[in-house]
């Protein structure tokens, strides 16, 4: 059994990461952004989700990100490959630490922490939420469900998956923001099945009173010059461009916890 550790770090920019130590419109732009969510969830043959210590094996050490005491929101996001960064040359590539610049750049620093593996289904998420969840958080940014897609999975289950997650994590902390972000699944399982599956996120976002990004990659999936060599993975201009399709639902929930009594 291989043992998984986790490192979670601060910088001077507000980007902490999440993460295992080793191994890891129009109907052609759907098509497209379809294939790509295809690609996307291939890396869970190239890096499997990795084994999450029970509570009843020996558990890490999470240690507390720096300056957690400075004023700036924590913002979790829990993922897959496309918020890990897989494929980037440094993590701080990836729209997560993008976002956090975006919020610098607003005058609403955040503190923005990456939890994306690569491979990672919305049954995965839902297992190491407890582990995550270890740390105190303002906003849960969920972006799962690409390889449930990949995989065929019941699009019931991930809906319940996705519930579960967002009800867990205001159990542990009472009235936690959420933004959800949607995906869609690729075409080979029928109209039939991407239109139920797409359906999931915006069902789950209004039962649960969470905010959604309708799509994480609109206007990078499909475009080869978004997208490194492999056509799967986006670019750093292509996380550039998630960074902001994400912020334009964030930035509102940011600004309203910096409000007066919220």
């Amino acid at each position: 059994i291989n043992r998984v550790q986790y490192l979670q770090r601060a910088t001077p920019t507000g980007v902490g990461f999440l993460q295992p130590l080793r191994h890891d419109h129009h109907m052609t732009r759907f098509l497209f952004a379809s294939v790509a969510v295809v690609l996307v969830a291939c890396s869970a043959e190239e890096a499997p989700a990795p084994v999450v210590p029970s509570e009843e094996a020996t558990s890490p050490v999470v240690p507390t990100v720096e300056a957690d005491d400075d004023g700036r929101p924590r913002v979790v996001v829990l993922g897959t490959s496309l918020t890990a960064g897989l494929g980037l040359a440094s993590e701080e590539d990836s729209y997560v630490a993008q976002i956090a610049a975006l919020a610098d750049s607003a005058g609403t620093p955040i503190h923005a922490i990456n939890a994306g593996v690569s491979g990672e289904t919305s049954a995965g998420g839902l297992r190491r939420l407890d582990w995550v969840l270890r740390e105190p958080l303002d906003v849960l940014v969920l972006e799962l469900g690409a390889n449930d897609g990949l995989r065929g999975h019941d699009p019931l289950t991930l809906e319940a998956n996705l519930r579960e997650i967002v009800e867990r994590t205001r159990t542990r902390y009472p009235g936690t923001p959420v933004v959800i972000a949607g995906m869609q699944a690729p075409p080979n399982f029928g109209f039939m099945y991407t239109t139920r599956f797409a359906a999931v996120f915006p069902l789950v976002a209004e039962e649960t009173s969470s905010a959604l990004v309708p799509f994480l990659l609109d206007s990078v999936a499909g475009i080869p010059e978004l997208n490194q060599a492999d056509q799967i993975h986006p670019t750093v201009e292509g996380h550039g461009i998630m960074a902001r399709n994400v912020w334009r639902v964030l930035s509102n929930i940011i600004d309203t916890l910096g409000a007066p009594g919220a």
